[in-house]
C-alpha cells in the first residue's frame, strides 16, 4: 500500500518554470547543475537581467537581443513569413538569402512585433476572490475574464505598457504579465534556404541535424527609446540587457538554460485525454495534412511562383504534421495511456484513504472526466475534420471569411459600418490572392473534401455535404466536382472576388449567396456551429472544470513535488544539460554535428540537401575564421531542456549567462514531451552560435554585424574562459548514461 500511494517521481530536467518563482523552486538545483548566476540575474524587475534580452517574436516564436543597438536573433523558420513577403521571382530572398549591409537596407515588416516582459505578478487572490467552487464554468469564465481585464488595465494605467492575465494549473492560479511591445521590426539578414532550411522536411524534427536555422532582425524605437510605429526617423532600440556570445563551445554535462515563450503543453492530462490525442485527433490531422502536403509539394516543384506563394504555408503545415507522427510513436513507446491509468489508480487509492472532505472533493472526479471524454470524442473528430479538411481548402476558408458581410447586409447595418467592413475585406482579399493558386487549391479540394465527408461522423455532417457524398462516390467524381466548383465560383481570383465585393458594397448579397463556394462554406460552418460546437463546448467546459479540480487534487496528493504550470505562451525557463541520447536499441547519437556532416549529406539532385557553392568553397579551403574546432565548424548540439512550439528561436544560455546557441527544434523521438516527458530521449536541438557567426561573417561577408555583438571566450584570446579542453570536440561516441528519475 505504501508503494501504491507513493507520489510519482519528478523526472530530471523536466519543466517549464515561471521566472518569478525560480528563487524558491529552482535556483539551488540549477546551481548544482552548473549555473553560476542567481535567480535575480535571470529575472529581475529592479535591474537589467536575462529576461530583458528575450522577446516574444511575433505571436509564436522567441527572439533574443545580442547588441546594444537592438540586434535580434531568431530562427530562419520564425522569420520565414517575413522573408517570403519580401521575396519575388525577381528577388528571391528565400532561395538566395538577404543581408543588409547598411541600416538603410534593413527591411520593415508591417504587423510584426517584439514583446518584452516588464514584470510578472501572482494575482490569484484578485481574480478568484469570492468565486464559489460550484459556479458553472461559463459563468466562472466570464467573471474571471472581467476581473482579469480589470487587473490588467489597472496595472498599466497611465503608461505605454500593455498587460494581460493568464491562468496557471488549470485555473487554480492566475498571473499578471506587464509587457512592452515594439512595432518597428526590420529584417537584417537571412541565409539562403539551402542553409536556413538545409535538410528540409526530411530532417525536420530529426537528429542528427545540420540546419543553419537563424535569421536576424533589429528592433527600432522612437527618440525616447519607447515603442513607436515604423518611421524612417526611428532609432535602433537600446535594451536594458543584451546577451554576450560565447565561442567557448559545449561539452556533455554542461549546464544549459532555454528562455522563451513555449506555446502549449498538456502534461497533466488524464488517460482519456491522452487516448483522445493518440487514437483520434492526431491520426485524423495527420491523414488530412499528408494528402494536402503531397499536392502542394508537387505544384511547388513545378512552379517557382507557386513555390514562393506556398513556401510559408507548406512549412507551417509540414511542421506539425511530422510532429504529430512522432508524438503518436512516442506515446505508444511510453505506453502513456497505461501509465496515466496507473497514476489514476494511485490517486483513487489516496482519495479512498482520506477523510470525508477529501472524498467529497475528489471521489467522483475521475469517473466524471471519463464520462465527458467519451461524450466528446465524435465531436473532436468533427472539429478536426472541419478545421483541417473542409476549411483546409483555401477557397472554402476564404468564402467563409465573407460571412460577416452577409450578416451586416441582412441585419441592415449602417452604411458606414458596412463600408468599413468592405474596406477591410478588400485588403484581406488582395493579401489572400497574393499567395494563392486556384489550380493548386482545386487539387487540394478534390483530395480533402472526401476526407471530410468520410471522417466526420455522419450525424454531424451537413445535409448539403451528405448529398455531395452520394453524388461523388469515388476519387474521379470528386475531381470532377472540384473542377466544376472552381469554374463556377467567382471567388477564385482577386479580380472576380473584388467584383463580388463591389456588389456587397451596394447592399446586394445575391452574388455571394449564389456562389457555390460560399454555399459549401456556409453549409459546413453553419452545421458545425449548430450541431458540433454546442456539445463540444459544453463538454470541454466540463472537462476544464473537472481538470482544474483534478489538478488541485494532484497537488494536494503530492505536496513535496515541484509542479510547473503547462505552457501557455508565457515567459518560461527550462534548464538541463548537454547530452546525446540512444534513440533505439543498439543506436547511439552524439551530442553535436559539424560542417563535415553537411558536406556528407550534400546532394545536388535533391533540393533539400543542396549546398551553396560559397559554403563548399569555404569548406574546401578550411576558411573558418575563429569559429573552427579541430578543423571543422560546429553546427548544432542537443541537450535535455524541456521545450515545445514557441520555444523556436529561444536563446540557449550557458551557466555564465552567455549565448551558446539558438533553440530550433526537438528530436522526433521526444515530440511526445508536450504530454509526457522522457528523460532518456527528450532532447532540444540547438544551433551552435559558432555556425551562425561563421555564416554571417565568412559566408555572407556581413562582418559588421558580428562586430556589433559582444564575443567572449574567444579561442586564443587573453583571459579566455575556454581552455583547450573546452574547445576540443572529441571524436568518440558519447554514450548517455540513463539515470533513474529522482524526486525533487
Amino acid at each position: 500500500m505504501l508503494a501504491l500511494l507513493a507520489p510519482a517521481a519528478a523526472r530530471a530536467d523536466e519543466g517549464m518554470w515561471l521566472p518569478l518563482l525560480l528563487k524558491q523552486l529552482n535556483e539551488a538545483d540549477m546551481q548544482r547543475k552548473g549555473l553560476k548566476l542567481t535567480a535575480e540575474d535571470i529575472y529581475s524587475v529592479n535591474r537589467g537581467s536575462l529576461k530583458d534580452a528575450v522577446v516574444q517574436f511575433g505571436g509564436g516564436c522567441t527572439g533574443e537581443i545580442v547588441s546594444n543597438e537592438g540586434l535580434m536573433l531568431t530562427n530562419h523558420h520564425c522569420g520565414y513569413g517575413q522573408i517570403q513577403q519580401h521575396s519575388s521571382v525577381e528577388n528571391d530572398y528565400l532561395t538566395n538569402g538577404y543581408w543588409a549591409m547598411t541600416r538603410e537596407q534593413e527591411l520593415p515588416n508591417p504587423g510584426l512585433t517584439a514583446t518584452f516582459i516588464v514584470r510578472m505578478e501572482d494575482v490569484t487572490g484578485q481574480v478568484l476572490q469570492g468565486i464559489p467552487a460550484g459556479m458553472a464554468e461559463a459563468e466562472r469564465e466570464r467573471t474571471v475574464q472581467q476581473r482579469s481585464a480589470q487587473v490588467a488595465q489597472k496595472a498599466v494605467e497611465g503608461t505605454h505598457y500593455r498587460a494581460f492575465v493568464r491562468p496557471m494549473f488549470g485555473g487554480n492560479e492566475y498571473y499578471l504579465f506587464v509587457t512592452e511591445v515594439f512595432e518597428d521590426i526590420r529584417l537584417v539578414g537571412a541565409p539562403p534556404s539551402s542553409i536556413g532550411k538545409f535538410g528540409g522536411d526530411t530532417d525536420n524534427w530529426a537528429w542528427p541535424r545540420h540546419t543553419g536555422d537563424f535569421s536576424i532582425f533589429r528592433i527600432y524605437a522612437g527618440p525616447d527609446n519607447k515603442p513607436a510605429p515604423y518611421s524612417t526617423s526611428n532609432k535602433p532600440y537600446q535594451p536594458r540587457h543584451y546577451l554576450p556570445i560565447s565561442l567557448g563551445g559545449v561539452q556533455p554535462g554542461d549546464f544549459t538554460l532555454v528562455f522563451g515563450f513555449p506555446g502549449r503543453t498538456t502534461e497533466y492530462l488524464t488517460s482519456w485525454g491522452v487516448d483522445e490525442v493518440y487514437a483520434a485527433s492526431d491520426p485524423a490531422r495527420v491523414k488530412v495534412r499528408d494528402a494536402k502536403l503531397r499536392i502542394l509539394d508537387e505544384d511547388m516543384k513545378a512552379s517557382d511562383k507557386v513555390r514562393i506563394q506556398y513556401a510559408a504555408k507548406y512549412a507551417s503545415l509540414a511542421n506539425y504534421w511530422k510532429k504529430w507522427i512522432g508524438e503518436m510513436r512516442g506515446l505508444k513507446r511510453l505506453n502513456a495511456t497505461a501509465r496515466k491509468q496507473q497514476q489514476e489508480q494511485q490517486f483513487r487509492a489516496w482519495v479512498a484513504a482520506g477523510d470525508a472532505t477529501r472524498q467529497a472533493a475528489y471521489g467522483q472526479i475521475l469517473d466524471q472526466l471519463e464520462q465527458q471524454y467519451r461524450l466528446v470524442r465524435p465531436y473532436v473528430l468533427a472539429r478536426d475534420y472541419t478545421t483541417e479538411a473542409a476549411l483546409g481548402v483555401e477557397l472554402v476558408a476564404y468564402a467563409n471569411s465573407l460571412q460577416n458581410l452577409i450578416d451586416l447586409i441582412q441585419n441592415k447595418a449602417p452604411q458606414a459600418e458596412l463600408a468599413t467592413a468592405i474596406g477591410k475585406a478588400r485588403t484581406g482579399t488582395s493579401n489572400f490572392f497574393r499567395n494563392y493558386s486556384a489550380p493548386t487549391d482545386q487539387k487540394v479540394a478534390a483530395a480533402l473534401l472526401p476526407l471530410y465527408t468520410d471522417g466526420t461522423p455522419a450525424e454531424l455532417l451537413p445535409d448539403y455535404v451528405k448529398n455531395l457524398r452520394k453524388q461523388n462516390a469515388n476519387a474521379a467524381a470528386w475531381t470532377r466536382f472540384a473542377a466544376d466548383l472552381y469554374t463556377r465560383s467567382k471567388l477564385t481570383s482577386n479580380e472576380s472576388a473584388q467584383k463580388v465585393l463591389d456588389e456587397l458594397a451596394k447592399g446586394n448579397a445575391q452574388p455571394l449567396l449564389q456562389d457555390p463556394a460560399y454555399q459549401l462554406a456556409s453549409a459546413v460552418v453553419s452545421t458545425y456551429r449548430s450541431k458540433v460546437l454546442p456539445v463540444y463546448s459544453t463538454a470541454t467546459d466540463q472537462i476544464t472544470l473537472l481538470q482544474r479540480t483534478y489538478m488541485a487534487g494532484l497537488r494536494q496528493w503530492q505536496p513535496e513535488r515541484k509542479f510547473y504550470p503547462d505552457a501557455n505562451s508565457t515567459l518560461r525557463v527550462a534548464y538541463g544539460q548537454v547530452a546525446g541520447y540512444e534513440p533505439a536499441d543498439g543506436v547511439q547519437y552524439e551530442y553535436y554535428t559539424t560542417l563535415d556532416g553537411i558536406m556528407e549529406k550534400a546532394d545536388p539532385t535533391n533540393p533539400e540537401f543542396e549546398v551553396p557553392p560559397r559554403l563548399a568553397e569555404l569548406y574546401q579551403n578550411k576558411d573558418f575564421g575563429p569559429y573552427a574546432v579541430n578543423g571543422t565548424v560546429p553546427v548544432a548540439f542537443t541537450a535535455t531542456n524541456h521545450t515545445t512550439g514557441g520555444n523556436s528561436g529561444s536563446p540557449v544560455i550557458n551557466g555564465r549567462g552567455e549565448l551558446i546557441g539558438i533553440n530550433f527544434d526537438r528530436n522526433w523521438e521526444g515530440t511526445m514531451s508536450d504530454i509526457m516527458y522522457d528523460p532518456d530521449r527528450v532532447r532540444n536541438i540547438t544551433l551552435d552560435v559558432r555556425y551562425m557567426l561563421f555564416v554571417v561573417d565568412k559566408y555572407a561577408g556581413a562582418g559588421h554585424l558580428v562586430k556589433e555583438m559582444k564575443l567572449v571566450n574567444v579561442p586564443g584570446q587573453a583571459g579566455s574562459a575556454s581552455g583547450a579542453s573546452d574547445q576540443k570536440i572529441k571524436k568518440q561516441k558519447v554514450k548517455v548514461k540513463r539515470k533513474k528519475a529522482e524526486a525533487n
